[in-house]
Formats: C-alpha cells, sequence, structure tokens
C-alpha cells in the first residue's frame, strides 16, 4: 500500500510538473519571439532591461507610445525600461539625435511625445537640425544649448552605439521590443501592440525565473 501510495504521489507531480512547464511556454521562440543569435550588452546588467526601438517619423510607433506608457508604469523595480532610437538611413539620424540631446538635456517629458505629436498630428515638417532646433525652443529650450548638444561628442557617441544595437537587434521595423538583450518581440510575431506587450511580460517572468 505504502509503494502505490509513492507511486502515485510520483506521477501527481509529474502531472504537476508537466502543468507547469506548458504554462511556462504560454510564448515559443520561432512563433512568438525571436531569440538572438548574440547576447547584446544591456546599460545595466543587475536589472531587466526592455529597449524599445522606434523613430519618430513612425505612425506605429506614435500609436504604440499610448499603449506602452501606461505598461511601463506597472513594470516591477528590477525593470530597466529604454529606448532606442532606429536608423536605417541617414534620414534618421535628426530624429535619433534630438532624442538622445533631449534626454542629456532633461526635457524628454516635455518633447517626446510631443515631436510624435508634431510630425503626425499636426503635420509639421521637421527634418532637420534646424527644424528641430525651432520646436525645441518652442519648448523652452536654449537654440545654443540645443545644437551644441545636438552636434556633441557625447550625443554622437550615442547615435554610433545605437547603430551597432540596431544590427545586434536584427531590427527590420518599428515598434519592436528587445528583452534583456536576448529577445527580439514583433508586432508581426505577436499579433499587435498588446501581443507584443504580452509576450514581453512573459519574456520578463522568463528572465527573473532564470536569474533565481
Amino acid at each position: 500500500m505504502l509503494v502505490f501510495a509513492k507511486q502515485l504521489l510520483f506521477v501527481v507531480l509529474v502531472f504537476l510538473l508537466a502543468i507547469g512547464s506548458v504554462a511556462a511556454e504560454k510564448y515559443t521562440a520561432g512563433d512568438d519571439y525571436e531569440i538572438l543569435p548574440q547576447a547584446i550588452r544591456t546599460a545595466n546588467a543587475s536589472k531587466i532591461e526592455i529597449n524599445e526601438v522606434f523613430h519618430y517619423g513612425c505612425i506605429h510607433c506614435y500609436n504604440f507610445e499610448t499603449v506602452v506608457s501606461p505598461w511601463v508604469e506597472t513594470l516591477g523595480s528590477d525593470v530597466d525600461f529604454q529606448r532606442t532610437p532606429a536608423i536605417w538611413q541617414s534620414a534618421l539620424e535628426p530624429y535619433a539625435r534630438a532624442y538622445f540631446s533631449a534626454n542629456a538635456m532633461n526635457v524628454l517629458d516635455k518633447t517626446h511625445t510631443a515631436l510624435f505629436e508634431a510630425i503626425h498630428i499636426k503635420k509639421q515638417k521637421i527634418r532637420t537640425q534646424q527644424q528641430l532646433a525651432i520646436f525645441f525652443e518652442e519648448r523652452g529650450v536654449d537654440p545654443e544649448k540645443f545644437n551644441k548638444t545636438y552636434n556633441s561628442f557625447g550625443v554622437t557617441s550615442q547615435v554610433g552605439q545605437a547603430k551597432a544595437r540596431m544590427r545586434g537587434y536584427r531590427t527590420q521595423g518599428t515598434p519592436e521590443m528587445i528583452i534583456n538583450g536576448k529577445y527580439r518581440v514583433t508586432t508581426r510575431m505577436s499579433k499587435g501592440f498588446q501581443g507584443m506587450l504580452q509576450v514581453a511580460s512573459f519574456l520578463i517572468e522568463k528572465e527573473r525565473r532564470t536569474a533565481n
């Protein structure tokens, strides 16, 4: 009787582990997300990094902002949310420099959403350094300070790093999300914005389990 009880307990444990395994792998590599061939270094190795790849000229990125921003507020203290401006061609570099300049001057809260809205809602032509300087000036940033920051060594270095990350991330469109430098999540694979966030949340938990 004791042997039978032990065998039954073993079967139950195996069954529970199987259920847990299926639940844990709700999303699978190759179908819902891509495993990068080589892990990319993150900004803070002690945290799980979420890196959103975007560019200001992308209407989908603008629409994604209204979804991703509330989601970011729910992330735990062990998660580090970052953004990388996409730079596929020279025409996108001014937008990347604008983002890094705003970050360096601590005015992203004034410019990030506003620049999306200026381009996509107000249909303003903002593509060059001069046009961006005017946009920043309208939000209280001294043009001389903006131009100095825009062309600074620090911003130029960040642009170079962003280009390198783009290659490592294997980015093919925007918006995309890179989870802890290991996984690439796209709207195509995860079937929309909400799907991206669900897959990203799954991968965050996967990284937490790996760390423990």
